[in-house]
């Protein structure tokens, strides 16, 4: 539901051309053995626990950054206020922003109400450059981080709203 209500408020900005969930909680949800010693020494399966949302934003400029984590974190806590069920906090959604066309990796969107903030993670070299476009040291996507948004994508500019994140696959059989 907080892709839906994150999806609908970047749709507002003309810049934006789609919106699709990427990450684990575009895949089927999956068992695994988790990371606690316990589970781990008696091999017990638990499902995969998504910690946060990732999106991903095709947009033709990054002039307006700061409204759209602005809106964002409004979008988010207008639906928690007005009892929807949502209760994701507007720091556990990763924006992740590409070109349109080419895929190519931008950045992503920060949640930082000013820029630059004065945080370790204000002085990667590049972050900041551009207002609001977070640069994580290191950081690569991997090759086929898009490469499932043709099945997840929510939003396309001239096309409207094409799903909701609730029709999307939720368990693997």
């Amino acid at each position: 539901m907080a892709a839906d209500v994150v999806a609908d408020a970047f749709a507002a900005f003309p810049e934006v051309q789609a919106v699709a969930v990427i990450g684990s909680v575009a895949k089927r949800l999956w068992k695994e053995v988790p990371r606690f010693s316990e589970y781990r020494r008696a091999r017990i399966e638990v499902w995969h626990e998504c910690s946060d949302l990732d999106l991903a934003v095709w947009l033709h400029s990054q002039d307006r950054l700061e409204e759209m984590r602005r809106a964002l974190a409004r979008s988010l806590t207008t639906a928690f206020e007005a009892g929807t069920g949502i209760s994701t906090p507007s720091n556990r959604v990763d924006v992740f922003l590409f070109e349109p066309g080419s895929d190519r990796y931008l950045g992503r969107l920060c949640r930082y109400s000013t820029c630059p903030k004065g945080k370790l993670d204000c002085l990667v070299p590049g972050c900041g450059t551009i207002p609001f476009n977070k640069v994580i040291d290191g950081f690569r996507p991997y090759a086929d981080i898009v490469a499932s948004a043709a099945d997840t994508m929510l939003y396309e500019r001239g096309r409207g709203r094409l799903r909701s994140a609730l029709d999307l696959p939720s368990v693997d059989d």
